[in-house]
């Protein structure tokens, strides 16, 4: 088993599962506190958007006040199209309002944020090119949001190709790789309206591929998130505390 000390670089890995990642801002908040470096990060879906954030800020408790303040109403917008029922073309007014026009290779932390070509099914690394756009597309559930146009691909959310993007941070040649993976001990739930079936349908399909691909880890952080659901943002503090306690929790056997 690997073990780390602080000051330690690491890369960090963060997963999607929508309003669960605000469970990510307590995964920063425990890494920080525990002293290690973080030196390369990266993001699938709503982990692209924490990402995205934290690498620009660099700054825990901003993220934080951030996510207490977000709402579905500020990243989407009814859009019926052939290609789905929402826009989120709001998440880019979002991010930018927050960290500005920025590209992802000005970062103070490098950055990676992962998308799938919908075309092929493939995974899409992007670590150039505007944050915002970037980010819309990694957190484009297909059937739900409409597909984003980068480079003539038309791109969908990242989870399906990689929903904890570990060989992202292997491509910026990461050493230490901490992944969290939102959706490991989670429960489902008989969902309530058509935006739960679309996103339960798409989260089993994930299951054994993420499970297969954390492995290549160093440290991986499953939090039990299984008493929250995936579109209530009024849980936003309580994931928040429940991510940071339980990577305290993670990392107790990897310090010295």
């Amino acid at each position: 088993m690997k073990t780390l000390k602080k000051g330690d670089k690491i890369g960090l890995a963060l997963g999607g599962g929508a309003v669960l990642g605000a469970a990510h801002v307590g995964v920063l908040k425990a890494i920080e506190e525990l002293g290690l470096d973080i030196q390369w990060i990266a993001g699938t879906s709503i982990g692209a958007m924490v990402a995205g954030l934290y690498a620009f800020d660099n700054n825990c408790d901003r993220v934080k006040d951030i996510a207490l303040e977000i709402s579905w109403r500020d990243i989407s917008a009814f859009s019926i199209s052939k290609y789905g029922l929402l826009s989120n073309t709001k998440i880019a007014d979002f991010m930018e309002a927050n960290i500005g026009k920025v590209n992802i290779e000005d970062a103070k932390i490098p950055l990676a944020i992962l998308a799938t070509d919908i075309a092929n099914g493939e995974k899409v690394i992007l670590r150039k090119g505007s944050v915002s756009k970037a980010v819309m597309a990694s957190s484009c559930i297909p059937g739900i949001f409409n597909p984003i146009i980068i480079n003539d691909t038309m791109l969908v959310d990242g989870a399906i190709s990689e929903n904890v993007p570990i060989s992202a941070l292997e491509e910026m040649n990461a050493i230490n790789i901490v992944a969290v993976d939102l959706n490991a001990k989670h429960l489902y739930g008989k969902p309530q309206n058509m935006i739960e079936v679309l996103q339960n349908s798409f989260h089993f399909t994930l299951e054994s591929a993420v499970k297969a691909q954390t492995k290549r880890a160093d440290v991986l952080i499953t939090p039990d998130l299984s008493s929250f659901d995936r579109i209530h943002t009024s849980q936003t503090e309580r994931l928040i505390q429940k991510g940071y306690e339980e990577t305290l929790i993670s990392f107790a056997n990897y310090i010295t």
